[in-house]
C-alpha cells in the first residue's frame, strides 16, 4: 500500500462525510422479516441482483418458513422454486444443506457467530458479515461486495483484489462505528454514479478526492469480477 495510513484515514473521513450527505437513507435492499429469510436472501444474492432475489423470495418465503422446510425439500424442488436466480441448481443445494445443518446443529435457528455461519453451505465471510450485522446487530467487519471492491480500489484505499484482503485494508482506515454503513454507502454510490462501466465522474461528489478521476491511481479499473 503506497498511501500513508494517516492520509487514507483523512480521505476516508471526507468520503464518508460526503456519502452520508448524498445517501442519507441508504440501507440493505434485500427484503426479509426473519433471520432465516435474510440468510437465504443473501445466499441467493451472490452474483444476482437484489431486485431479482426479492422477486423470487416473495413466493419462496411463503412456502419455506423454517429450516426444517428447506431440509425436507428436494434439491430439484428448491431449484424450481428459485428458478431465475443465477446458479439456481447450486444454490438449491446450499439451501437444502443450510436447512439440514441448522436443524441438526442449531435447533433450526440462525447462529450468531462468524465461525458457525461460515460452516454453513454456501456461506462465506461476506454473507456471514451481512447476517451478523442485520440479523444479530453484530458488526465484526466490512461487507465487501463488488461495489465496495470496485470503489475502494478506484479511491486508492486498497490495491488488493481478494475481498478478504480488501476488507482487512478497509478495517484499518474506516472507523469501526462506520463499518456497517460503509458498505451501504458504497453500494448506493456504485449504483448511482461510480458504475463498473462508464462511471459518471463529472457528476461524482468524490471527484476531487478520487485519484482515479485525476488519473494517478495505481489500480486496474477494468478489474471488477463478480464474486
Amino acid at each position: 500500500m503506497g498511501t500513508p495510513l494517516d492520509s487514507r484515514e483523512a480521505q476516508v473521513a471526507e468520503v464518508l462525510d460526503r456519502l452520508y450527505e448524498e445517501y442519507p437513507d441508504t440501507d440493505i435492499s434485500l427484503n426479509f422479516s426473519t433471520e432465516l429469510e435474510l440468510l437465504v436472501a443473501v445466499v441467493l444474492s451472490a452474483q444476482c441482483t437484489d431486485e431479482r432475489v426479492n422477486d423470487v423470495c416473495e413466493d419462496l418465503f411463503g412456502k419455506y418458513r423454517s429450516a426444517q422446510d428447506y431440509a425436507e425439500a428436494s434439491e430439484d424442488e428448491l431449484a424450481d422454486d428459485i428458478y431465475g436466480i443465477t446458479y439456481h441448481n447450486s444454490k438449491a443445494g446450499y439451501l437444502k444443506g443450510i436447512g439440514e445443518t441448522l436443524v441438526a446443529e442449531h435447533d433450526g435457528e440462525v447462529p450468531d457467530t462468524m465461525s458457525a455461519l461460515r460452516d454453513l453451505p454456501g456461506v462465506g465471510r461476506k454473507t456471514a458479515n451481512v447476517v451478523l450485522q442485520h440479523a444479530h446487530d453484530v458488526t465484526e467487519g466490512i461487507v465487501v461486495d463488488t461495489h465496495v471492491q470496485r470503489i475502494s480500489r478506484r479511491l486508492g484505499l486498497t490495491t488488493e483484489e481478494r475481498p478478504e484482503a480488501i476488507e482487512s485494508d478497509l478495517m484499518a482506515v474506516v472507523p469501526e462505528d462506520d463499518w456497517r454503513m460503509f458498505t451501504h454507502l458504497f453500494i448506493s454510490h456504485g449504483r448511482a454514479t461510480c458504475t463498473a462501466q462508464n462511471p459518471e465522474c463529472d457528476d461524482c461528489v468524490l471527484a476531487d478526492v478520487c485519484p482515479s478521476e485525476r488519473g494517478d491511481a495505481a489500480v486496474d479499473l477494468a478489474s471488477d469480477e463478480a464474486w
